[in-house]
């Protein structure tokens, strides 16, 4: 298995609906990129968030998968007019077990 793991920070000038989209946008991509297994965001509740409020973990076939993710058409559109807005910060795990 291998994990997505990403947290936003939202620049000053993001707006709610903005935000909204983001969520409704990512949320999308079930049944719409092959080899992702699951998929769950939202609002990042940790005490030690460092600012990252917003948060979301995917759980893809393998790592190819995850790679094919990344050149996605769905994916690039989201990054397009998403990236201005965020300071993200993303962890990416091969499962050992």
């Amino acid at each position: 298995m291998y994990f997505h793991i990403f947290g936003f920070k939202w620049k000053p000038e993001t707006t709610e609906a903005q935000k909204a989209r983001a969520a409704h946008d990512i949320l999308q991509f079930k049944g719409h990129i092959p080899g992702l297994l699951e998929l769950h965001v939202g609002h990042n509740e940790s005490e030690h968030s460092q600012g990252y409020t917003f948060a979301g973990v995917m759980r893809f076939k393998g790592k190819t998968a995850y790679q094919d993710y990344v050149k996605h058409p769905m994916h690039q559109a989201l990054l397009k007019w998403l990236k201005p807005l965020i300071d993200p910060v993303e962890i990416d795990i091969l499962a050992l077990d």
